[in-house]
């Protein structure tokens, strides 16, 4: 029993000198999008938004916030949109790829108007 102890103990000391795995590399995180809002689209409020850009392909709810993604075949677009004094509009766009200047590509956008104003209305 004594050697069980003593060989139990002496496991648990060797246990505590055994070396930390080391940490695993730092990754660095993207730059930040450029600042700036592409021209017409922060304050459109929800109708406005569908009117002009279609139906999003995507709805996200979190809390008092709402992220709406519009695809067209070579992009997409991120609208977030924020409720303030009981209405609800666009206070942010950024799109995938980024715009050169802007975190929107107005490319982009312009696809996805064109491609809203092709489809008929239901």
């Amino acid at each position: 029993m004594k050697k069980l102890a003593v060989l139990l103990m002496a496991c648990c000391v060797a246990a505590g000198c055994a070396t930390k795995p080391a940490p695993p590399p730092r990754v660095a995180l993207p730059p930040a999008p450029p600042p700036g809002e592409p021209a017409g689209t922060t304050g459109l409020r929800e109708a406005d938004l569908r009117a002009t850009f279609g139906m999003p392909a995507l709805v996200r709810h979190d809390g008092a916030a709402q992220i709406w993604r519009f695809d067209a075949p070579g992009c997409r677009a991120f609208f977030f949109l924020y409720s303030r004094d009981g209405a609800t509009a666009v206070w942010h766009v950024e799109t995938t790829p980024r715009g050169a200047s802007i975190a929107a590509d107005e490319n982009c956008l312009n696809a996805l108007r064109a491609r809203a104003a092709a489809r008929p209305v239901s």
